[in-house]
């Protein structure tokens, strides 16, 4: 049985058989960590009738929601009322010791048929490492609760944002897209020695390298698709590219129908901004039917190449005809490896922007642009 949507732990709950998680109330309850230990003036009292949770099972994970369930001695099992849930962060187990003692952080639920759901954006986020423990409690008639001894302690990872989850941001990305530009050109900026080293190490031909970490937390992309990065923006006044780069004097550029064509599919792959007021969209290329198509098709949104907000191809008098939009800053990843002698390498006249890398860089969570209600 499933139980109903978390409401926020500072309210109270919605559904009339209150089967939900929340945070306990102060007033009901002071809380023991997972050695038993407690404030002297606890409302838990220890009951040792009560059975303990074992085998503990979680199942159905998302990135914001798991299952959990249980194996449990019957004796006792139907004096039970309620569950407790000790979740935290893997990386920060013993934060509750910098905590007042009596500021509840557990979770709590009614005894509810096994498994049940555990759902809430303001405490789960996606890709992240938990441990969870659980006691089985009785609540008395004065407000009080008898407990079991602490299950033993599991971890588990939740999940990339899901399809559902990408769309909306997919859905935000278009509402400030802005008007779509012509473009002729990808490019790519690196240093010399980069393109040096291609040519003396790889024959001639880039290759694709694991995504880094910048952008969405629960992005399905970052540290696991292969691809190589280039820029399509061009300046508003020259219609060509910018001459000022943050990656690199040196600039490969390549004819927009080399890499984008009837013969590539186009998928949305994220959407964030770094404290900043402009915003980032990537975009996947990937020729059909390639390692890096058959990853998008089952974690991405695909784009209709023709009509699409970011980025289009549409033939015109058989000639491809390519824009990008103007109002957000892509960053098209193209799946497959790419050689030099497809496109030119020149040095830039402009400046080496270092301030404006995105590598690794971290979204800001409080956008409200660029954000969704599943975490960051």
């Amino acid at each position: 049985m499933e139980v109903p949507r978390l409401d926020h732990p500072m309210s109270s709950p919605t559904s009339p058989c209150e089967d939900v998680i929340k945070n306990l109330s102060l007033e009901a309850i002071q809380l023991c960590d997972r050695d038993g230990n407690k404030s002297q003036d606890s409302g838990i009292a220890e009951m040792e009738e009560l059975p303990v949770p074992h085998n503990i099972k979680i199942s159905n994970i998302t990135c914001d929601s798991f299952k959990i369930s249980w194996d449990m001695d019957s004796k006792s099992k139907d004096r039970i009322t309620h569950y407790f849930i000790d979740l935290n962060k893997k990386e920060n187990k013993n934060s509750n010791k910098f905590k007042h003692k009596d500021v509840p952080t557990k979770l709590v639920a009614k005894a509810v048929p096994l498994p049940m759901t555990v759902r809430g954006h303001w405490f789960l986020s996606p890709r992240t490492e938990y441990t969870v423990a659980v006691q089985t409690a009785s609540k008395q008639v004065d407000g009080d609760y008898m407990v079991s001894e602490w299950s033993e302690i599991i971890e588990f990872c939740t999940a990339d944002y899901s399809k559902v989850h990408l769309t909306q941001l997919l859905e935000k990305a278009e509402v400030i897209a802005g008007r779509m530009l012509k473009f002729s050109v990808f490019y790519r900026n690196q240093h010399k020695e980069y393109f040096d080293y291609i040519r003396e190490q790889h024959g001639n031909a880039m290759q694709p390298s694991v995504k880094d970490n910048s952008g969405s937390h629960g992005s399905p992309i970052s540290g696991k698709l292969e691809g190589i990065f280039f820029s399509c923006h061009t300046e508003f006044n020259t219609g060509k590219p910018p001459q000022d780069s943050p990656y690199g004097r040196h600039r490969f550029e390549i004819a927009a129908e080399k890499l984008f064509n009837p013969n590539t599919n186009l998928y949305f792959g994220d959407f964030y901004c770094m404290y900043t007021a402009y915003h980032y969209v990537i975009l996947v290329i990937a020729p059909v039917g390639s390692p890096g198509d058959e990853f998008c098709k089952q974690r991405l949104p695909q784009l209709n190449s023709k009509d699409n907000k970011f980025l289009t191809c549409i033939e015109e008098d058989g000639v491809m005809v390519y824009h990008h939009a103007q109002d957000v800053i892509l960053e098209v990843i193209y799946t497959d490896p790419v050689d030099l002698s497809l496109g030119t390498v020149a040095e830039i006249t402009g400046h080496q922007l270092m301030s404006s890398s995105t590598a690794n860089a971290k979204k800001d969570p409080s956008c409200k642009t660029c954000n969704i209600s599943v975490g960051r």
